[in-house]
C-alpha cells in the first residue's frame, strides 16, 4: 500500500499486551481526540492481503 505523505496527519507506534486470551493495544490520545472516540466507541480493523492494516472509526448511523 502506497502512502501519500502529504495526506498524513499523525504517525505513531503502540505496543500490544497479551495476557492469556486477551489482546490489548492503546489508542493514542491524539487519535482518540481527533476521531472523537469515547468509552464504547467502535473501531473497525481491515487487514489486506499484503499485510497492511486500515483502522477506521465505526460511525453509528442507524437511520
Amino acid at each position: 500500500m502506497e502512502i501519500d505523505i502529504d495526506q498524513v496527519r499523525y504517525i505513531t507506534e503502540t505496543s500490544m499486551t497479551i495476557r492469556g486470551t486477551r489482546r490489548r493495544t492503546t489508542v493514542p490520545k491524539t487519535i482518540v481526540d481527533r476521531l472523537g472516540l469515547s468509552n464504547g466507541s467502535k473501531i473497525r480493523w481491515i487487514v489486506f492481503k499484503d499485510g497492511s492494516i486500515l483502522i477506521r472509526k465505526v460511525n453509528d448511523d442507524r437511520t
